[in-house]
């Protein structure tokens, strides 16, 4: 049997993070992962440049059952270590360029100006250089806990590549968002077996999908990208949002999803910085003559004009529409109120929300109060991000204080 200090279950940003910061104390350290390559969701992300962090990260931009949580590890280590970090290793990087009217958590994106694989190169060059190891397209079979005599292995993990055995076991396998790259519930399970509660996990940062029915109206729109402000629950943003085939993405989308549930109405103001209904007051009065089609195509554009025209069955002279109709124009304008019929899944979510119950975990260490040893951190957790950054950011500062401990 193969002993090492700590073994980290998952080889992705938090876990490649809690290595690197165990491995330099001197701690042996074991990676053990069911894939063939390490970090492979920093890789593809931000189109192969890798948003890893959003320089305006906090707690406020978190979506948890405990929205305590997440502050202690942010404020340990923040976007400024991370960017250090890169500094340190001659890793190149810029801020995104942002329209002036998204949401400041959307702004502060960082990325890399190479690859993606800079980062990927760099935690592993560190790990290794503190003789930390990997143990890669290995499948865990079992995990068991023994009694522990004079501080030797307490658990015990049987693999199809062997035993290994370890005192602090570490659990970094992320949620289910993206099974293509290896995403899976064994985190969860893991948390169950040891007598956690697991806060249900749904997809997260994902496009939203229309009933045939509204699809029908909305086909002509697939392709068009708008400036929307986008709300559901307590869930509000202003950014771009796209039409598609099968409903609505962009970011306005994939962020408000987070907050989005069955059954639940999205609203949507696809004309954020104008009253709409005045401005239809005020073509009728200068200009009556006009189509209806013809003033909201001065609006939005022109696909959107003539569906909201069809829509609210008001394709006629803007001068034989009462204020009730030019109200009613308006408001599918500056609060359309769609019900989606669901969203595209984990097979295309950023993220997964719920996860570990954060209330059985120290939001010092990240271990498991019920079980001495045991840590759990990054996605598996209870702890979602908005879009931009701030969910690495998560795994950055969850893997980092984590790895000071184990």
């Amino acid at each position: 049997m193969k002993k090492s200090d700590v073994i980290i279950i998952g080889a992705g940003a938090a876990g490649l993070m809690c290595a690197w910061q165990a491995a330099r104390r001197g701690r042996s350290v074991l990676v053990i992962d069911h894939m063939r390559k390490i970090g492979e969701k920093i890789r593809i992300s931000g189109g192969g440049k890798c948003n890893f962090t959003n320089m305006h990260c906090s707690a406020d931009n978190f979506i948890s059952q405990n929205p305590n949580f997440c502050k202690s590890a942010l404020k340990r280590f923040t976007p400024r270590d991370f960017l250090q970090l890169l500094k340190d290793h001659k890793i190149d990087f810029h801020q995104k360029r942002y329209d002036y009217s998204a949401d400041e958590s959307s702004k502060g994106q960082m990325f890399c100006n190479g690859s993606a694989q800079n980062i990927v190169d760099m935690l592993q060059f560190n790990i290794e250089n503190a003789e930390g190891k990997f143990q890669l397209a290995t499948k865990i079979k079992e995990i068991k806990v023994k009694d522990i005599k004079n501080h030797d292995e307490k658990f015990i993990i049987s693999t199809d590549k062997g035993d290994f055995s370890c005192y602090s076991l570490v659990i970094s396998s992320g949620g289910l968002s993206i099974p293509k790259i290896g995403a899976s519930n064994f985190g969860y399970e893991t948390a169950k077996k040891f007598g956690l509660n697991i806060i249900a996990p749904r997809a997260g940062l994902v496009p939203l999908t229309f009933d045939e029915e509204l699809l029908s109206k909305t086909s002509s729109l697939s392709g068009l990208s708008v400036d929307a402000k986008v709300s559901c629950g307590k869930g509000v943003f202003r950014e771009g949002l796209l039409f598609t085939h099968r409903g609505l993405s962009g970011p306005a989308i994939l962020q408000v999803s987070s907050y989005w549930q069955e059954g639940a109405e999205v609203i949507v103001d696809l004309a954020p910085d104008l009253n709409v209904f005045e401005a239809l007051k005020y073509a009728r009065d200068k200009q009556p003559r006009q189509m209806l089609r013809s003033v909201l195509s001065g609006i939005t554009p022109n696909r959107i004009a003539a569906l909201i025209a069809d829509l609210s069955d008001s394709d006629t002279r803007i001068a034989d529409l009462s204020d009730k109709k030019l109200r009613i124009v308006s408001d599918i304008v500056n609060s359309w109120k769609i019900k989606p019929k669901g969203s595209e899944g984990y097979r295309t979510a950023e993220v997964t929300i719920g996860g570990v119950d954060t209330n059985e975990i120290s939001s010092k260490t990240f271990e498991a109060s019920k079980v001495k040893g045991l840590y759990f951190i990054g996605e598996v957790l209870d702890v979602t991000g908005h879009l931009g950054g701030h969910n690495f950011q998560w795994a950055w500062s969850s893997g980092h204080c984590a790895g000071q401990v184990v």
